[in-house]
C-alpha cells in the first residue's frame, strides 16, 4: 500500500508540472491531494479513478464557454496527463492482484505446513493420581489417549516426560522421533545423555535421552519397533526382541534379539555378510561427536552428524541429517535404513518405541 501512495504522490508532481495553469483554475491539485489522503484511507482505485473522471469532466463543462485559445490548449493537455494517470492507477491495481494472489498462495502453503506438523499440545496432565514406571502401565490404567506423560522407571531419580503411543496395541513409549528436520540431532555426549528436542507437539522431534532409556530397559524384557515412512507415502516396520541399553559405565551399550517385520534387519548389519562384519549395531557402545566409542579408525559420530551406536560405520543412522529422500553427499549421512531404501535414501518420519515384551492390553 505504501508503494501505491508514493506513486500515486509522484503522478500527482508530474501532473501538476504539465498543467499547473489550468490546475490552478479547476483545482485539480485538491483532487489530487483528496486521492492522496483516500489511499491512506483505503478507499479502492475504482472509485478513486471515477471520482477523478468526474470532477474533470464537471470543471471542464463550466469553463468550456470561457477559456482562451491558450486556456483549451491546457485543457487537451490536462486530459492527455488524465490518460496517463488512469493508465498508470490501472497497472498499480495489477500489481496490488498479483501480490495479494502471492500472499494467499503462502498462508495456505504455511497452513498446509502446519496441518502436516501436527502442531497440538499433546502433554496429558494425570494430576499425580499415581506414579508410572512406562507407558504401558499407563495405558493398562485406562489412559488410552497418545500423548506426552510424566513417569518414573524403578531405578530413574527424577520423573520425566515422554510420548506414549497408544495404537498398534498401545503401551509404546517413544524415545525418538523425526518428522519434519526441526531439531539438530548433530549434538554432543551430554545432550543425547539428558535428551533434548520437542516435548509438547505431536510431532516434535526429541531424544530422550540415553539416561532415561537406560532405566526404562533395565526394568525388564522389553521390545523394540521402530516405524519408518519415505517420502513417497509407503510405511514399513522393524521390530526387535529384548532391546536393552547400558548404563553411563558401559557407554550405554546397545543390544537387541530376533527381527522381525517390513523393513528388513538393519540393526544387525542385514543379511549379507560384507556388510554385517562392519554395520553390526548390537553390542555397540553409543558415540557422538566428542565421544568416539566406534570401531572405526576415524569417528563415525563425527562424519555422519549423528549420534548412534556406530560400528564401522553403520547400516542404520536414524539419527542423521534431514534431507528429502535421495540425496548425495560426502558420507552416507542422512536418516538411513540400509535394508529398505540403502545407504543414499533419506527417510521422511521415524519413531523408535519400547513395550515390555509380556504387556498384555486390558479392555479398561
Amino acid at each position: 500500500m505504501q508503494i501505491l501512495i508514493n506513486s500515486v504522490s509522484f503522478i500527482h508532481k508530474v501532473y501538476s508540472w504539465s498543467c499547473e495553469w489550468y490546475c490552478k483554475q479547476v483545482s485539480l491539485t485538491r483532487t489530487v491531494f483528496v486521492l492522496h489522503r483516500n489511499l491512506q484511507n483505503g478507499i479502492s482505485l475504482p472509485d478513486r479513478r471515477n471520482k477523478i473522471n468526474k470532477t474533470l469532466q464537471q470543471e471542464s463543462d463550466k469553463k468550456h464557454f470561457g477559456v482562451s485559445v491558450h486556456g483549451k490548449q491546457d485543457v487537451q493537455n490536462c486530459f492527455q496527463e488524465q490518460i496517463k494517470l488512469q493508465g498508470q492507477v490501472r497497472l498499480l491495481e495489477h500489481r496490488v492482484e498479483q501480490q495479494q494472489l502471492k500472499i494467499i498462495q503462502l498462508l495456505e502453503k504455511k497452513e498446509i505446513q502446519y496441518s502436516d506438523r501436527g502442531d497440538e499440545n499433546s502433554v496429558i496432565d494425570l494430576e499425580g493420581k499415581r506414579q508410572y514406571s512406562d507407558c504401558a502401565e499407563i495405558y493398562n490404567d485406562g489412559h488410552k489417549q497418545s500423548g506426552f506423560y510424566k513417569m518414573k522407571p524403578i531405578q530413574s531419580p527424577t520423573e520425566f516426560l515422554a510420548f506414549c503411543d497408544m495404537s498398534e496395541g498401545g503401551g509404546w513409549t517413544v524415545f525418538q522421533r523425526r518428522s519434519d528436520g526441526s531439531q539438530n540431532f548433530d549434538r554432543v555426549w551430554t545432550d543425547y545423555e539428558e535428551g533434548f528436542g520437542n516435548f509438547v507437539l505431536t510431532n516434535g522431534e526429541y531424544w530422550l535421552g540415553n539416561k532415561n532409556l537406560h532405566y526404562l530397559t533395565n526394568q525388564g524384557n522389553y521390545t523394540l519397533r521402530i516405524d519408518l515412512t519415505d517420502f513417497e507415502g509407503e510405511r514399513r516396520f522393524a521390530q526387535y526382541a529384548r532391546f536393552s541399553v547400558a548404563g553411563e559405565e558401559h557407554s550405554y551399550e546397545m543390544n537387541c534379539g530376533e527381527y522381525s517385520g517390513t523393513a528388513g534387519d538393519s540393526l544387525t548389519g542385514g543379511f549379507h555378510p560384507e556388510v554385517k562384519w562392519w554395520a553390526d549395531h548390537r553390542g555397540m557402545k553409543f558415540s557422538t561427536r566428542d565421544r568416539d566409542n566406534d570401531n572405526y579408525e576415524g569417528n563415525c559420530a563425527e562424519e555422519e552428524k549423528a549420534g548412534w551406536w556406530f560400528n564401522r560405520c553403520h547400516s542404520a543412522n536414524l539419527n542423521g541429517l534431514y534431507y528429502r529422500g535421495p540425496y548425495t553427499a560426502m558420507t552416507d549421512n542422512g536418516i538411513v535404513w540400509y535394508t529398505w531404501h540403502g545407504w543414499w535414501y533419506s527417510l521422511k518420519s521415524v519413531v523408535m518405541k519400547v513395550r515390555p515384551a509380556d504387556f498384555e492390553p486390558n479392555i479398561v
